[in-house]
């Protein structure tokens, strides 16, 4: 990987996205940051510049990182009032590593590679665990070129760097990414609440399924959160369900069946109908807990 120190504009620094931007600092690149509300301080304690709105950030930049919400979200940041394209010139960047539309990806797209630039979509999975350790799978959608040019970038902040295809491809990868991760959440939430209301428990149980075939990330990480109790985000319950709305809302237009998916987000629905849409997404087992009268760990009677 080259050492070239690289102007790189970084909008969003949410729980995913600090982590993110910090990995680049530390890698030597120069920085210019847009976010919503206070700058994080391990941001604004280092090199980075604080710019007073995203076209500020791009007119800096030559490589612009958004890392935001939601497909509205992102529509702002780029071409709303003083966004990332009224900042453009010719020859830059723009790689969104938000998960949002694939169908408002590809119109994102457009617009961008109109003003002379190119277009990356780079949805990311791993929590913010991964963002945290540099260790998260990055799923892409460009043209092959503009990935090689800007993979030296994704690997500061990951691992599993993918080019699935064209634009709009790392956006459906990450939907499908969702989805599986969502059914598992619900399986290793009702494998620990089985076992515990067995009353056997549930931490030696997820200690010996890790070693099986039933090992998964979720179990590893979002499994120790269900018995620990621990539900701060991480990712937010909120943010799953408008990832299985982006999967269920395709899967009506391809005329898809995805009868676990939909089970999965009324799951969520019900946590978010008790307080729960900031709760992290392992609280999906709140939702299994309250049908059964029984949490885990419990004392089984």
């Amino acid at each position: 990987m080259s050492n070239t120190s690289l102007n790189i504009g970084f909008i969003g620094l949410g729980i995913m996205g600090t982590p993110m931007a910090g990995h680049l600092i530390k890698g030597g690149h120069k920085l210019a940051v847009y976010t919503l509300g206070p700058v994080p301080e391990p941001i604004a304690g280092s090199s980075a510049k604080v710019c007073a709105n995203a076209k500020e950030v791009a007119q800096l930049s030559d490589i612009i990182i958004t890392m935001v919400p939601d497909t509205p979200d992102v529509g702002a940041a780029l071409f709303g009032e003083n966004g990332v394209a009224a900042g453009l010139s010719q020859g830059k960047v723009v790689i969104d590593m938000s998960s949002i539309s694939p169908v408002e990806t590809k119109e994102y797209a457009r617009k961008i590679e109109a003003l002379g630039c190119d277009y990356v979509d780079a949805p990311v999975s791993g929590g913010d665990v991964g963002a945290k350790n540099a260790s998260l799978s990055i799923m892409c959608g460009a043209k092959p070129e503009v990935f090689e040019r800007v993979k030296p970038v994704f690997e500061l902040m990951g691992k599993n760097i993918t080019l699935v295809g064209g634009i709009g491809d790392g956006q459906t990868c990450k939907v499908a990414n969702q989805i599986v991760v969502a059914l598992t959440i619900n399986a290793v939430a009702e494998g620990l609440l089985f076992a515990s209301r067995a009353g056997a428990d549930a931490a030696k149980v997820r200690q010996a399924l890790l070693g099986g075939l039933a090992t998964s990330r979720i179990l590893e990480i979002l499994g120790e959160r269900m018995i620990k109790r621990t539900f701060d985000p991480g990712f937010r319950i909120a943010l799953h369900q408008k990832d299985l709305n982006l999967a269920l809302g395709a899967a009506r237009q391809l005329g898809l069946a995805l009868p676990a998916t939909s089970t999965a987000q009324q799951l969520f629905s019900a946590c978010v109908s008790h307080g729960g849409a900031a709760w992290d997404h392992s609280g999906m087992v709140r939702a299994l807990e309250k049908l059964s009268n029984f949490e885990i760990g419990q004392k089984a009677v």
